[in-house]
């Protein structure tokens, strides 16, 4: 007798009966064929995207399940047992595929892509560790090993399976399969959509390789473009003597503010709070004698990907993949930080996320770099964060005027108390009593639902970026000076499950200044006053910041 996981058979025993107790083989082998039939299914009807999940996207006539039964009843038994296995490791690992994009949409707000995403794991495991710690992120990482093995399999498997089904029920399959495709002809003819708009009958898995093999040929003639693009710099060849002649003698700082999107100054849930705090910051930093300008950049990343925003800004170039990524750092292209140093500036990096090598510093070629390790955080930890926002610009602050030699600086910090997952923050504390950072002990404000609902999680974003904007605005209030130019802006907006489906990839970007020269320079900019962009501000994408500040600070 065959055993009952045979794919040429149903298991069934010759009486039909089973011990007592005990379900029949007959029953079992029904409800397995009955899995294999529903997985097979599943697979080939899972939306590739949250947005396009309803109930009525699990009832649609995949015609990719059609055309395999007729294949199957047209070939000899050799020959279909192979194609059902083929088709069963193709079909697994379009599911892997669609399970990818699944993550990606809800996460990034784009498809998973095939060429490019791989290295984004080793990111997604280092920010698991960071966030939940490294037991956890192992965990999920077993579970992603055995998903990625076993979804494969089991969907092989259910396809040989019904491979046995289809030959011992030929004819019944037939009339099947013949009635599927005059319904699926008669829906398609007639665009039938179910009450969610969904069609009925289905082309998606074919889309979706379709759509991914696009993706690839796009990657390789993108390449090639990239190339050409960096060598077309109108400031390549300016001597330092002509770059940056207005803020001669300037401090400047370009801070990123992680995930501080336009929903977080537009959004009626974030926007009277996050609103509150800007305008009485801007109210403050006025009294102290200083002004603000603000507006809005698209960014080239959504959801995370903090790096491309740096390149994009810093480079003149839009890089939104990490193919770019990797182009850019392996070439000669003047960055912003890099204009600053051509001209005499000393630049600082301060990046308090670098906890391990950072090849990235070497392109930049900063003067001074402060990664977690030198910035000698001792407080306690904050979720991903290596350490609050605070202690970053205090001890930057501290380290800096140890070093300086009476030369201007320019620096670029990116701060990360706003990063996902969005737990809890600390209080503000006292400037001058922030020492190691072992003050902020007790300080964090702990949420009462410890179930982190999304109702939740958009409460502790909001919390998040009211405590940076608020470090950042008692920074400038406390030890600013009249050579101080502070510009600070979002390197992205947070992932969808805080700004729903379809949010724009704006993110604003404010210039603090105590002279007035300074934001004449960017008048014609047509940037609103004081911290907060409102909806008419203009809108740039982010690679065109370089240019237009070059310009606009140039002879």
């Amino acid at each position: 007798m065959r055993g009952e996981l045979s794919d040429d058979t149903d298991g069934t025993d010759t009486d039909g009966t089973a011990p007592e107790g005990r379900p029949s083989r007959s029953i079992v082998a029904r409800l397995v064929t009955l899995l294999a039939v529903l997985l097979v299914l599943l697979v080939l009807t899972l939306p590739y995207d949250f947005g396009r999940f309803s109930p009525g996207a699990f009832v649609r006539i995949p015609l990719e399940a059609l055309l395999a039964v007729a294949l199957l009843l047209a070939l000899p038994p050799r020959a279909s047992r192979f194609v059902a296995t083929l088709a069963g490791v193709a079909l697994g690992l379009l599911g892997l595929l669609k399970l990818f994009d699944l993550g990606f949409t809800a996460s990034l707000s784009r498809a998973f892509d095939p060429v490019l995403d791989w290295a984004l794991l080793d990111e997604g495991f280092a920010f698991l560790s960071e966030s939940y710690g490294r037991p956890a992120a192992i965990g999920v990482a077993i579970a992603l090993a055995v998903v990625a093995v076993g979804l494969p399999t089991l969907v092989t498997l259910s396809m040989r399976r019904l491979r046995g089904l289809v030959i011992r029920h030929r004819a019944g399959t037939t009339r099947t399969v013949a009635a599927l495709v005059v319904v699926w002809v008669v829906c398609a003819a007639f665009n039938v959509r179910l009450v969610e708009g969904v069609t009925v009958a289905d082309t998606s898995a074919t889309t979706l390789t379709n759509g991914h093999g696009f993706q690839v040929r796009l990657r390789l003639d993108d390449r090639e473009k990239f190339a050409a693009l960096l060598d077309d710099d109108r400031f390549a060849q300016t001597s330092g003597d002509q770059l940056l002649t207005a803020l001669r003698g300037k401090n400047v700082v370009i801070s990123f503010v992680e995930s501080y999107g336009r929903d977080a100054v537009e959004d009626p849930e974030f926007a009277p709070q996050v609103g509150a705090v800007l305008d009485g910051g801007t109210s403050r930093l006025n009294a102290a004698g200083f002004a603000a300008q603000s507006g809005f950049l698209t960014s080239p990343t959504f959801g995370g990907g903090s790096w491309l925003a740096h390149d994009t800004l810093l480079s003149g170039l839009w890089v939104d993949n990490d193919q770019r990524h990797r182009t850019l750092l392996a070439s000669d292209r003047m960055t912003l930080n890099g204009a600053f140093r051509r001209a005499s500036w000393q630049t600082v990096g301060v990046m308090p996320a670098v906890s391990k090598p950072w090849p990235e510093g070497s392109f930049f070629g900063y003067d001074r770099f402060y990664d977690a390790r030198k910035l000698a955080y001792r407080g306690p930890k904050f979720s991903f964060g290596t350490m609050p926002d605070q202690y970053t610009l205090a001890s930057w602050r501290r380290l800096e005027q140890a070093t300086r030699d009476g030369n201007p600086t320019m620096t670029e910090l990116a701060l990360v108390s706003s990063h996902a997952p969005w737990t809890p923050v600390p209080d503000l504390v006292d400037w001058a009593a922030i020492g190691n950072g072992a003050i902020f002990k007790g300080t964090a404000k702990e949420s009462d639902d410890k179930r982190r609902n999304t109702e939740q999680i958009r409460a502790d974003y909001r919390h998040s970026i009211e405590y940076t904007l608020n470090a950042l605005i008692s920074y400038v209030q406390t030890y600013g000076d009249d050579d101080l130019v502070f510009i600070f802006l979002g390197d992205h907006q947070p992932a969808a499950v805080v700004t729903g489906e379809n949010a724009s990839h704006d993110v604003p970007i404010t210039i603090i200044t105590r002279d007035r020269a300074v934001l004449d320079r960017i008048s014609g900019w047509g940037w609103q006053d004081g911290l907060k962009p409102g909806p008419q501000a203009p809108v740039w994408r982010m690679d065109t910041f370089r240019d237009r500040f070059l310009t606009a600070f140039g002879p």
